[in-house]
Parts: C-alpha cells; structure tokens; sequence
C-alpha cells in the first residue's frame, strides 16, 4: 500500500470554510457543537475529507435555535 493511501488528507478550517460556503467562525461554531466532525492536532483542528463529504450527503445539520438569535 502506498504511503499516500494509508494517510487521510485532513482539512484546514479556513479549507472547509470554503467548502461549505460560510465562514470560518461558523465552522467553529459547528466543531464546538460537535455538528461538524473534527479531530483535535493540539490546538490545531482539523476536519477529516470523508467525515466531511458524507456530513454534507446526509443533509448537514442546523445549529441549535435555527435562525433565531439570542
């Protein structure tokens, strides 16, 4: 197996901001409410490619209290 097979491609914040079209704070947003899968690389957070695309196949998921603010 080749070396770039067994390691997955882990996105950038800034990578799945562009992504999903929004911004980069929303993407926390949704890391720190476990909406968006991520993986923790110290005080880096990454997202993984896979976990991404199959978040946005099933849907995505609202934040909490839709669109109203507080």
């Amino acid at each position: 197996m080749a070396l770039s097979q067994e390691f997955k491609r882990l996105l950038k914040v800034p990578e799945v901001a562009r992504i999903l079209d929004t911004s980069e704070g929303r993407v926390y947003t949704m890391l720190r409410e476990g909406i968006l899968p991520g993986v923790r690389l110290g005080r880096q957070i990454r997202v993984d490619r896979e976990a991404l695309e199959e978040f946005i196949r099933n849907g995505g998921q609202a934040l909490p209290g839709g669109w109203k603010r507080d």
